[in-house]
């Protein structure tokens, strides 16, 4: 099987969109939810409602890969897993450092979702010296004086970082001088990366206060139609057309990039 350091997806140089690359793990786990039930094609309807999309930017999704499905009968599931694993580069094997296990670092390096998906956890790192050779998700933690050996001895292309805030900087400059070119950060900072070098960040304070505004205008609008007004904004959901922040195709995406 390929490893990660030598294989790269080949989305950029054809041309998907961001916006489509983001939908793409959506209609997977759809996709590899109706083939474990055995189930053989599928419209597009019934996976755009699945993986919360419209059917048309779906289609226009996946004629970006070249599938475009048949008339009367839908898609081929077995088909189209293949071939978005393909495209996400999930058929290959993606070694990847865990750096920073405390109580977040442990849950991730215990979450079982990275092995079914084409990710290896190869090495788990921790700057605590106590925490040297303890045995995480049985994987036995290595001390951050190793973290350039561990990276080129397995080939790790991803990290995942999530250490306090005020260590995740000099972590990342590390990952990134020896060879990692993406980065997952969960610390609650931004970090600087050099061109070449690709970071998504995941802050769950910020998704709930995000969470936490439109409550508050929710709150706000029953309390105005209480009163006789009328709403501020009606029929949208969560607001999706009010943000400021929204993606090419008007999406509002669940984690932002750093």
């Amino acid at each position: 099987m390929a490893t990660g350091r030598t294989h790269r997806p080949a989305t950029r140089s054809r041309g998907i969109p961001e916006a489509t690359v983001a939908r793409l793990p959506l209609y997977l786990r759809a996709l590899t939810a109706l083939s474990e039930r055995s189930v053989p094609t599928v419209s597009s309807e019934e996976l755009a409602a699945a993986a919360g999309v419209n059917s048309a930017k779906l289609r226009k999704d996946f004629s970006y890969l070249g599938s475009y499905g048949t008339r009367g009968v839908g898609y081929d599931v077995e088909y189209l897993v293949y071939q978005i694993s393909r495209e996400l580069g999930l058929t290959q094997d993606w070694p990847v450092v865990i750096v920073g296990i405390g109580n977040l670092g442990a849950a991730l390096a215990n979450y079982g979702g990275f092995a079914s998906r084409g990710f290896r956890v190869a090495a788990l790192i921790d700057a605590d010296p106590a925490m040297a050779g303890k045995p995480v998700a049985g994987i036995p933690v290595q001390h951050t004086d190793d973290l350039e050996k561990i990276i080129k001895n397995n080939g790790v292309s991803i990290g995942v970082i999530a250490t306090p805030a005020g260590a995740a900087q000099q972590v990342c400059d590390r990952l990134v001088a020896a060879g990692v070119t993406s980065i997952l950060n969960f610390a609650p900072t931004v970090l600087s990366v050099p061109d070449g070098v690709d970071v998504r960040k995941v802050d769950l304070s910020i998704e709930l206060q995000i969470l936490a505004f439109h409550e508050q205008r929710k709150a706000g609008e029953e309390t105005a139609v209480g009163d006789g007004a009328l709403p501020a904004a009606t029929g949208r959901g969560v607001a999706a057309g009010d943000s400021a922040d929204q993606g090419p195709d008007g999406d509002v995406p669940a984690v932002m990039p750093a």
